[in-house]
């Protein structure tokens, strides 16, 4: 219960914040976006809410969709170019991590675009696994561009923090929209384009 507190009041803080810091607060907002991607430690929702507040509906969504993409790619050359060579010497005798490893690398266009899709999902995590993987740029690329469309519509029109939207069940439900759309929409590509 305390801890839950002193969420609700580090995520209002924040907001206040940056909604009181001007055009600044977007800046900061989409800077904060490709650190999220990185290291985990910042509300990604926030600054998509206050783009999407700022900006409006159409520049808000663009400039977030295209923060958040660039954040994720940043993360997963930093996986894939810096230390997937390290990683692949240090874990060659471990049976158990290449068996996660090989379940990565054949994780399906549609399967990623939903992962990619649902709020809640740890974007440094997805970026990691993809980035460590032997999963192809094309694959990874074209499942975060539509799984962040969704994403970045969710968090900018419902607008609410995590904890607002396990609470809600209109919130819940839209996830699941976004996510099945996600899914269709790569399934469709993926069946155009034969990427898998």
């Amino acid at each position: 219960m305390v801890m839950m507190e002193f969420v609700t009041n580090l995520d209002n803080l924040i907001n206040e914040f940056l909604l009181n810091i001007g055009i600044y607060g977007p800046i900061l907002g989409c800077f904060c976006i490709l650190i999220e991607s990185i290291l985990p430690i910042l509300p990604l929702f926030v600054f998509i809410t206050i783009n999407f507040l700022v900006f409006g509906s159409i520049v808000g969504f663009i400039i977030s969709w295209i923060f958040t993409v660039l954040g994720c790619l940043m993360s997963f050359f930093l996986f894939r170019k810096i230390i997937k060579n390290w990683f692949d010497n240090k874990t060659k005798d471990k049976k158990q991590l290449n068996k996660v490893m090989h379940t990565i690398n054949k994780v399906k266009l549609e399967q990623l675009t939903a992962i990619i899709a649902v709020p809640f999902t740890p974007a440094f995590l997805v970026n990691i696994a993809a980035g460590l993987s032997k999963m192809s740029f094309k694959k990874f690329f074209i499942a975060l561009c539509i799984g962040k469309i969704f994403l970045v519509l969710f968090w900018g029109f419902v607008g609410t923090s995590l904890l607002q939207s396990l609470t809600h069940p209109i919130a819940l439900l839209k996830v699941v929209i976004l996510v099945l759309l996600a899914f269709i929409v790569s399934k469709i590509i993926n069946k155009k384009f034969e990427l898998d």
